[in-house]
């Protein structure tokens, strides 16, 4: 399909947002003391004053009136009852990469889709976006999809779940696509020119012969007990909340011959391991985990998200074991084949407060047996690690904080890179 601009809608083609809308419509009818639909669902798609006239049975001025009370709840809380399809990162990423336009063309207010896609990690993707003003009457489809075709190049195309957008297309004069993974039925799609049942399928469709963007790699780093599972659970949540299709894995280990290494390491009677072995032995899992898993989904366009990588070794045997941080960068800069994260997630704790954290909920393994100085070598090891050359990569956190705290600040860091690192990849495909 030979295209330059692709027109998303955004509800039910890029973002579940069902439970917001119908959460705010339901809200909506309460206050207006009006009975609703049987499907609250009907309401995701069209303009809302049409869909209070038509399934509430208000009059124009009582819609207008129940359309005021729906914005209201969405502002506080409706907007963020939302989450990206699964693959719509790597679908955005990959029309990026071959140079065609994204924008959203939407019936919801644009201040609302702008705070949306914002939230949700779409803007960096997204050339513009139209929707009608918050004071505007609203517009049909084919009057905003005329609207993103007079400040964006053809060739398009339209992409949307609901009739309104084969529609709003089709009276524009462009073909569509029928976003079959959304809110509406299949005798919907009539007159679209294809249906995706889902986004990977979309992105077939668009890029047939084109590139695929490469995922992402992630890793979580800190001294034993600084919160990682905890932390771990939460990053996979918002990641998969934000449309990312998940590979969990974590060193050493990760995969099965990598799970037997790692036994092998932290077996509590294994008191005769030399030191290099141990590196070596951490390198090897590396060297599977790294081939047989994350290099195959990031290639996939997966996020990989890792407990432990490559900055572990560097630390705890470069520095705690004091092999040399530089000696074993190296020997696994080989073993990983280069494959370094995209992206860091630095814990940071004191290690006397972490390992007795640790130790206060688990019988220690053979590392964490060791002696306070090792542990505060290797910290010292992470601290010289991040302040060096590997500092760009990394987002640290202060885990001494409440679970809750520790939380909110990575998240929002987390979220904030992920932009950056979009941004970047923008400047290095306009140089």
């Amino acid at each position: 399909m030979d295209i330059q601009t692709v027109l998303f809608d955004l509800d039910g083609t890029l973002t579940r947002s069902g439970e917001g809308i119908i959460n705010c419509a339901r809200y909506a009818a309460e206050q207006m003391h009006c009975r609703g639909p049987e499907d609250w669902s009907v309401f995701i798609g069209p303009p809302l004053v049409d869909s209070f006239r038509r399934f509430c049975g208000l009059g124009e001025a009582a819609a207008e009136e129940a359309v005021t009370w729906y914005r209201k709840r969405f502002r506080e809380v409706g907007w963020e009852e939302n989450a990206v399809y699964p693959g719509i990162p790597r679908l955005l990423r990959s029309l990026r990469a071959a140079g065609i336009h994204a924008v959203i063309v939407t019936s919801k207010p644009e201040e609302f889709a702008v705070r949306i896609a914002e939230r949700f990690g779409l803007s960096p993707f997204i050339d513009g976006i139209i929707g009608p003003g918050m004071g505007e009457q609203q517009p049909d489809k084919e009057h905003l999809i005329r609207r993103a075709m007079s400040q964006f190049p053809g060739l398009y195309v339209m992409v949307g779940d609901r009739v309104f957008d084969v529609e709003g297309a089709a009276r524009a004069g462009i073909p569509s696509i029928f976003a079959a993974y959304g809110y509406g039925r299949m005798e919907e799609a009539e007159g679209a020119m294809a249906a995706a049942e889902s986004p990977q399928a979309l992105l077939d469709l668009l890029l047939p012969e084109g590139p695929r963007a490469r995922g992402l790699f992630l890793s979580m780093e800190g001294v034993d007990g600084c919160g990682k599972s905890t932390q771990q659970q939460a990053l996979v949540a918002e990641m998969q909340r934000l449309g990312w299709e998940i590979v969990l894995t974590r060193e050493p280990g990760g995969e099965e011959i990598a799970e037997k290494i790692r036994q092998l390491i932290l077996d509590p009677g294994n008191t005769g391991m030399q030191d290099v072995t141990e590196a070596y032995l951490y390198a090897a899992s590396r060297a599977q985990n790294a081939r047989m898993r994350i290099l195959p989904a990031l290639e996939r366009g997966e996020m990989v998200i890792c407990d432990r990588y490559v900055d572990s070794s560097i630390a705890y045997q470069g520095g705690g074991r004091q092999l040399g941080m530089d000696r074993i960068r190296e020997l696994n800069a080989w073993a990983t084949e280069n494959c370094m994260p995209d992206l860091t997630v630095y814990l940071r704790m004191e290690p006397h407060e972490a390992l007795a954290r640790r130790l206060s909920t688990s019988v220690p393994d053979r590392l964490e047996r060791e002696q306070d100085s090792f542990f505060q070598r290797t910290f010292e090891a992470y601290e010289k690690l991040y302040d060096g050359r590997d500092g760009w990569r990394v987002v640290r956190v202060n885990a001494a904080n409440s679970i809750e705290a520790v939380t909110q600040e990575m998240l929002m860091r987390v979220r904030q890179r992920l932009a950056d690192l979009a941004k970047r990849d923008r400047q290095n495909e306009q140089e």
